[in-house]
Order: C-alpha cells, then structure tokens, then sequence
C-alpha cells in the first residue's frame, strides 16, 4: 500500500469515527454497523474506496471503540499552590488543538480523551505561568514502559505553551540518539516543522500540516541532526525576549551541553541581579523543563549530610548532571520541573528536604507524583509475564520462547556467554555464525512482517531488537551475522534456488508455533487480535517481498541511530536493530515484533526499562516474541511484581489522601529495593529498611537436607510453645462464611516467640527480600516502640500432599507447589500464601473496610488488571493498611502481626528431590501498617553486590 492509500486510510477512519461516536449506545457499535458507515462515507468521497482495505479500517475501528482508560492516581501537596486552570483559560489554545486533531487520526477518542484530561492534571498542578512573584513547583510523571510518556509530555508542553509557558526545556537522555528521536518527535507534536541547522525552506509536518500560522510558530533552539544540540554558536547568536512566542531547547544530559546552557541563561536571558544571593536570575519568562527518563543521571547520588534538627548541609557537592539541572532551575524566579520515568525507585531516593546554596532544593517531586493509568490494549509487565500465584506465573501471554544455546551449560564459553568481556568473539559450535535460536527469531520476525501485510499493515514500521552484548565491538560482531543471515536468506527467497530447506524450516516454526499462539491469544484478547490465521500459501508469497525490505541496523548512541521512522512513513521501515545500552534505555523500536535478549543485569529499574518490548501491538500481539532466558525471565517476572507491589502501594495512599513526602518515606524503606542499584540510593553501603505494610513469604528455599531438617525442628519447636489453638478457622465475608478447613490458628502469641523462630530458621540468600534474621531484628526494634508485640500464627493445611505433624494434635496435609524455573541449588516456588489467608485475623467490618479501599484503587486504574472484573477480596495492602492505621469505625491494631506457616510436600514439587527428603516448612509474615517509622539496616558488602548485581547503569 502506498502512502496516498494510508493517507486515505486514516481519513475513512477518522470520518467514520466521528459518525460513530453520534451512536448513542456505543455497544450497538458491531462489525456490520461499522461496515454501514464505511459506506456512508465512501459514497460522500467515491475515489477514497479504490484499493481501501476495509478488513483493516473495521479491525482498526472495532479496537478503538473497545478500548478503555483507567484514571491517573495522584498523590499531592497544595502548599503554596494557586488553582488556575478552568475551562475558559482553554478557549484559544491553539498549540493543544492542532496537537490532539493531529492525535485523533491514529488514536482512539477514548486514547486521545484520557491524554486530555491527565495532562490538564498535570498543567493544573503546576503553577499559572501568568502567576507573578516567586514560586517553583515540582513533580513526577509515573508512565509505564514504552507506554506513550513521549506523547503525554508533548500534550503538555502543547498546553504549557498556550497557557503562557515561554521557555521549555526538555532533558532528553544521554545520548545523541534518543536526543535526536525526541526532537524529531517534538517537532511533530509541537514545533509543527523540521528542525535543521540552516532553516532556508520551512518543511512543514505533524501538526504544521493542521494549523501552520506562522504567527503562533513556536521557536527552536536545538535541531534534529547528529550535532542539533545546544552548541556554542547557538548561543552566541540566541537572544530571547518577553514578547516572542516560545522557546524549545531539546539537550543531552551532559556536562558542557548543561553548563552552556546555564552560562546563556544567566548572560543572555537573565534580567535581574539578585542582592541576597548574588546570583542572576531570570524575573520575566517563566520557565517548564520536561526531564525525560528521570531517574537516569538526574539523581544526585552523593550523600548530603543533614543535622539534628534535619537541616541539610549547603555546602554539600551535588552530583554534575543533577547540579547543573537544579541550577538552571534556580535560576528562573518561576519555574516547574516535571520528571517522567516508569522506574521511579531512584527519585523516590531524593531527599525530601535536600538542598544547597548554589542548588537550591533538590529535584524529589514535592508537589505531585501522578501514577498514569494504563490503557486496556497497553502490554506490560504483567501482560507477558503473569502473576505469581501458588502454582506458577499464570495469565501471561504465550510470547516468551527460552535460549539455551547461547552459551555452554557452564556459562563462561559459546556465542555469548553472560560474562564475556570486551573483544569476545561470537562462536557457535567454533564457527562464526549465529546459534539456531537466533536464526529462528529472524525467521519468527519474517513471518511477523509477512502476516501484517497480509493484515493491511505492510505500510507501518516493524522492528527487531536484539540486545545480546554491552560492548560495541562484539555488538560488531553480531551485527555481521545478522546481515549475513538476512543476505542468505534474500538470496534463497527473492532468486528462489535453494529456497527448500529455508521454506521448510519457516513452514515448521509458523506451524508448531504461529498457528496454535495466534489462535490462542485471538481467543483470550479478541480486541487486540484479529480471527483466525492466513494459510501456510499466503504467508510463504509474502516472504521474498519482506526479505528484501529488512535494513540491520547497530545502534551506537548517535543521531543517524535514532531510525527516523519519518521519513519511512507510507512505506514502513523495517529494521533489526542490533545494540547493547544505548537500546535500554528510552529509545522507542516502532511496531517491535520480536525481541532477542541475553543481556544479563539484576537492577529493577534498569531490567525494566531494558524491556523495550512493552508497549502497544494492537493488530499483531500474537505475532510478538520474546526470546530470552529462563533466568532472565524468572527476573523479569520480580520486576511485574515489585512494579505491581508499589503502584498498589500508591493507589492505597492516593484512595486515602497521602502526599509524595509519605510515599517516599514509605518507598525508600521498601524491601523491594534490597535488589536495585545500590548506587542510586543515598546511603553508600547499607540500606534502611521497614517491612510494616508488606507481606514477605518464602519463595526460594533450600534443598539441602539438614537444613530443612533443621527449619522443620524450628517450626516444631514453635509450635509445641503455643497453646490449643482454633481448628478450622470460620469468618464471616459479606454474610456467608468463609472456612480454612485442615488448619489451625492462635491469638496473642508473644513477639519472643516469633523471634525465636526466625533467628534459628535459615533462609535462602537467593530470598531477595526475606532475610530471617533481618525480621527477627526488626521485629524486635518494633516492640519496643509497642509495635508487633502481639501475633497471630496460623498454620495452613488442606493441602493434596503427604500429613505433616508438627506436634499431636497439630496434624496438616502438606501443600504441592511446582518447583519453578531450572536450580540446582535452591527449591523456588511461585507464590505460597493463598491471597484469602491474609485476611484471616481480620473481623468482618474490618475486612469489608479493606474490600472497600481495594475497590476504589481499582476503579482508577483497572487497565493493568488481565480482567476487568471489579475485585471481590480486599488485596494486600489494603488488609495491613486497614490493620495497622484502621479506618472509619475500625480499630487499629498495629501491634497485631501475621505468621503463616505451611508444610510443602517435595515429592509433589517435580524437583528432583530424593525419596527421603523430609517436609519443607515455609513461611509467610504479613506486617501491619505502622507509625513508629522504625528502621533496621540492612548492610551490603560493596564488592558482593557489584559480583551478584552487576553495576548500576
């Protein structure tokens, strides 16, 4: 399809659109129904239907009016803030209007109406720009990986700048690659025009083409080519005044691009001398910046030090990047900071009172944190990797395919073993070729592309990702295989000779693999994925068309990397992108299918944003493949967790009007980060933690038989010390009663004999966040501040394995939990606790306190749920958080502590356990919600981390 037929694609759609949102009751809205309305407007336009492909025009409209968006959940702090955005400010604002016309032709209504109104949350958050004096507000934009962050920051500055913002200022990652995307994505979205060293022809695109009035023609101060950044020559001739329309800086976070920048600011831009502080400052333009992926480089992560009375030390020497940012900002009387990252842990660090005389405060978002909401047809985390429950992951999608054939079963020879180093040479079986599983993810990424063309897709960008290395000269290396690959392949598919055993090897994959996948995810997501699967005929005669089309592509960091999909629209690029850093982070891959990834980092927030294949794939999810390995995977399903964990968190704090100062102290002392970058935390060894409010439970235990012997002696010994217990606990839930049949329950336990228990218990170091002696500390600490000093301990049983006794009368059948993932030296499983055990202790006004709060997070954001069913057991964090601080006419109970202790049966766990392996005894604790904000430190041993974790970028 040519670019005059997408063109006109887009308008049929658009038209039809518009004629379907006049339905009053939008279900009536059906295949048939929209057929009809095609034709209405082919009738208004006749020529339009000459080579339309209406199959793709319906799939397109039947998605777009099957989406829904959930609401942002915001957590804010007004001081100081002045309320100013009202409807009628909006009636002119011509740069927002052409933006969202320009959105409406590939977006759904609902899409471009939810952008509306997060982005009027935003702008309203921040300050009038009109507002005289001094003020300065600062916040943080929570988005999901590759989940449009790109376009919701344009939708703002688009706001922003018709609101009376004038100078705009966005930091746009490290490298000149993701630099140069941004600008060129802004200069769709905002500028309405090329940015380019020499502006001799103005070549209008995006929103130019809407509304191109060169009156309201915003100012550049930065262009999209390799050297567009902010350079001196720029600065000498730059000279901005009051009256202009507005200005837009697109920089590196880098130390000259930055000091530059500063140094134009407070010579050529600022129009006053401040007497108290010395400095020069900017009175009359109030200033946005936009910090893009603001975790990275942005966090200053030496370590002020603060007094008694929580004073920061002004002489403190903030980190460069994080420095020269707080200055520029220092340097405007009026400015706002918006931060947007999917990884906020490192923010969540910044002090919340930080800040230095030259600095001022430094960058934590004390004003707002906003958790956007995820629309349904948004894959992430929890869409590909599932959710842990006791059996397994479950509800993932079926993309993900394991590598086994990178490197030898010791790990340290083959093509790519996990800690080659630099001038590696990739070998397979001592040849210089790729291994088969990357063969086959080539071949999986030709199918992809075949089947969209047969979708009506053949004019949208398709991309391969492989990340695989760090270092550029082995990325060398695979980027020769590669094209030497797709070289072999053009010549076999295109001439034809030679072709058998290729077809026969794609005719393979597409059958054992593509047909049963795209049925099965076209039955569980029919919205996302159109019916049925084209035949083995079709695909094949798209075959030598596809070849011949793929670029390979190596992606270094620099601008002519960036893959300007522009300049490809109508025709659709299709590239493999072969890289190693410069890809994790930020760089946005259009229309990825398939991914092929070793690279073997531990961080969260780097992993996560590592995950470049999040994002949408409406039309072609089923086509979509992950190829990595089980260890990585087993990873990536944490990082689902611990992403999932904390926004939990958030909407709890958000449904019960927190502010960003609560959260952070809350996050900063999150077990989750006992497994992310030491270095972007403040303190240099040890970490602070408080497990109140979280629920821990074993997941990775040991196999070793004398150490279970010993954990199942403790768990006995526990028991024997308890007195007769309630069997068979019954409470009552929304009127009908609930039974933990086989099992057993004591109240008022004292905290010693919890301690007790957890001192001679001995975990698992791969148990990332449950550290037994760790708990047996805090606890501690705990009662003396009055806290968790009376427990509640349960023993849960009616499991479908062998009876364990623990002592008597204290008789359970052991649960089966399937080992999960390959380990030789530790037994890991995917959930243990049941989620309707927490609730246990609690009473029924208590427990429909907590549905409630679960109820309302929900409602705001039920796009990251796999269902949209509305939950009907409260979760975790509403169940503590309602223990520990009560709620309207409930009781708290902070000093009330949960243990659960389960028998696991080995033989039933398909481990490999020998015969005589005794019972596994695990546990689970779930801590209330606490006030006393008590701490224990948790110490890490530097060389330890950097050999287990890697090291932080």
């Amino acid at each position: 399809m040519n670019g005059t037929n997408t063109d006109i694609e887009q308008k049929v759609i658009k038209f039809v659109q518009e004629l379907l949102l006049d339905e009053g009751d939008k279900a009536t809205i059906t295949p048939v129904l929209i057929a009809k309305k095609i034709e209405l407007v082919l009738k208004m336009n006749p020529r339009w239907g000459s080579g339309l492909n209406r199959d793709h025009v319906t799939d397109e409209l039947i998605r777009r009016f099957s989406l829904w968006i959930g609401q942002d959940t915001l957590l804010a702090n007004d001081a100081g803030h002045e309320a100013w955005l009202v409807a009628s400010r909006k009636q002119e604002w011509r740069y927002w209007q052409r933006y969202r016309e320009w959105l409406e032709r590939k977006l759904s209504y609902k899409a471009v109406d939810g952008l509306d109104q997060s982005t009027d949350t935003v702008l309203g958050l921040l300050e009038d720009p009109l507002r005289k004096g001094r003020w300065d507000r600062r916040g943080l934009v929570v988005g999901h990986v590759q989940s449009g962050k790109t376009g919701h920051y344009t939708g703002l500055i688009c706001k922003a700048a018709d609101a009376g913002y004038k100078i705009v200022i966005v930091l746009a990652g490290l490298h000149n690659n993701l630099r140069s995307q941004t600008q060129m994505r802004l200069d769709e979205g905002f500028l309405g025009y090329e940015t380019k060293p020499v502006q001799e022809d103005i070549q209008i695109i995006g929103v130019g083409e809407i509304d191109g009035d060169p009156s309201i023609r915003p100012n550049f101060a930065t262009n999209r080519t390799n050297k567009g950044d902010f350079t001196t020559s720029v600065a000498k001739n730059l000279g901005i005044s009051p009256e202009q329309r507005p200005w837009l800086f697109v920089v590196k976070k880098n130390k000259t691009v930055l000091e530059r920048l500063l140094r134009w600011i407070r010579n050529h831009v600022a129009d006053l001398h401040d007497q108290e502080s010395g400095r020069r400052i900017v009175t009359n333009l109030p200033l946005l910046v936009i910090d893009d992926e603001a975790d990275h480089a942005s966090v200053d992560t030496g370590e002020q030090v603060f007094d008694l009375d929580g004073r920061p030390d002004d002489q403190h020497q903030p980190t460069t990047i994080n420095r020269l940012i707080r200055r520029i900002l220092f340097s405007f009387a009026r400015s706002a900071y918006v931060g947007y990252t999917a990884t906020p842990f490192a923010n969540i660090f910044i002090h919340e009172r930080g800040a230095t005389r030259e600095e001022g405060p430094d960058l934590f978002p004390s004003a707002f944190i906003v958790n956007l909401a995820a629309p349904s047809n948004y894959i992430g985390p929890v869409r590909i990797f599932g959710q842990n429950d006791e059996e397994w992951r479950n509800g993932g999608v079926d993309l993900i395919r394991e590598i086994h054939d990178h490197s030898t079963e010791e790990g340290f020879g083959g093509w790519m073993p996990q800690k080659h180093k630099n001038g590696h040479i990739p070998l397979f079986n001592d040849e210089d070729a790729p291994p088969p599983s990357l063969i086959e993810a080539i071949n999986a990424f030709l199918l992809a592309c075949a089947v969209r063309r047969l979708r009506g897709q053949e004019s949208e960008h398709a991309s391969m990702l492989v990340h695989v290395t760090r270092f550029n000269s082995v990325q060398r290396h695979v980027h020769l295989q590669v094209e030497e690959q797709i070289r072999h392949l053009r010549q076999r598919l295109t001439r034809g000779i030679g072709h058998e055993q290729v077809l026969a090897d794609m005719r393979s994959l597409w059958q054992r693999d593509f047909v049963p996948t795209s049925l099965g995810i076209s039955g569980s997501y029919p919205d996302l994925v159109p019916e049925g699967v084209p035949t083995w005929e079709e695909v094949a005669s798209q075959l030598a068309d596809v070849v011949s089309d793929i670029q390979v592509r190596m992606i270094n960091g620099t601008a002519k990397d960036a893959l300007d999909y522009s300049e490809h629209e109508g025709a659709g690029l299709k590239v493999i992108a072969i890289g190693g850093d410069k890809l994790a982070r930020g760089l946005t891959l259009e229309g990825l299918c398939v991914s092929y990834f070793l690279r073997a980092s531990r961080m969260y927030d780097t992993l996560m944003q590592m995950g470049r294949w999040f994002g949408y794939r409406p039309g072609y999810l089923d086509l979509c493949r992950l190829y990595t390995t089980s260890e990585l995977s087993e990873w990536f399903g944490h990082i689902a967790d611990a992403a999932e964990e904390l926004r939990e968190e958030f909407d709890i704090m958000a449904a019960t009007g927190a502010t960003p100062r609560e959260y952070g102290l809350k996050v900063q002392s999150h077990s989750v980060l006992m497994v992310t970058s030491r270095l972007k935390m403040r303190s240099a060894k040890n970490l602070m933690l408080s497990f109140s409010g979280q629920l821990l439970e074993t997941v990775a235990l040991y196999r070793t038989k004398g150490i279970l012997e010993q954990n199942l002696a403790t768990a006995r010994r526990l028991v024997l010390s308890l007195g007769s217990p309630e069997v068979d606990p019954e409470r009552t839930r929304n009127g009908s009663r609930q039974k933990w049949a086989g099992s057993f329950l004591w109240t008022d336990v004292s905290a010693s004999d919890v301690i007790d228990f957890l001192t001679n218990y001995k975990t698992h170091p791969d148990a990332h966040k449950v550290n037994s002696l760790l708990l047996a500390e805090f606890i501690q600490s705990m009662s003396l501040e009055c806290e968790l000093t009376h427990w509640t301990v349960a023993v849960i049983g009616g499991g479908e394995g062998a009876p364990l006794a623990l002592r008597d009368d204290i008789v359970i059948d052991t649960m089966k939990r399937k080992m999960k993932g390959t380990h030789e030296d530790r037994y890991s499983i995917g959930r243990l606790m049941s989620p309707r055990d927490e609730a246990i202790d609690l009473e029924e006004e208590a427990w429909k306190a907590a549905l409630k709060m679960t109820q309302e997070a929900w409602r705001a954001d039920p796009g990251r749920r796999e269902d949209a069913v509305q939950p009907d057991i409260p979760n975790g964090p509403a169940i503590r958080k309602v223990r520990g601080f009560g709620a309207t006419g409930i009781q708290a109970h902070p000093e009330r502590g949960l243990l659960f202790l389960y028998g696991l049966d080995p033989l039933k766990a398909e481990a490999g356990f020998p015969e005589d392996t005794p019972p596994i005894v695990a546990f689970a604790i779930s801590f209330p919600g606490s006030r006393s904000g008590t701490k224990v430190e948790y110490k890490v041993n530097n060389v330890l981390w950097e050999q287990e974790y890697g090291s932080a970028e």
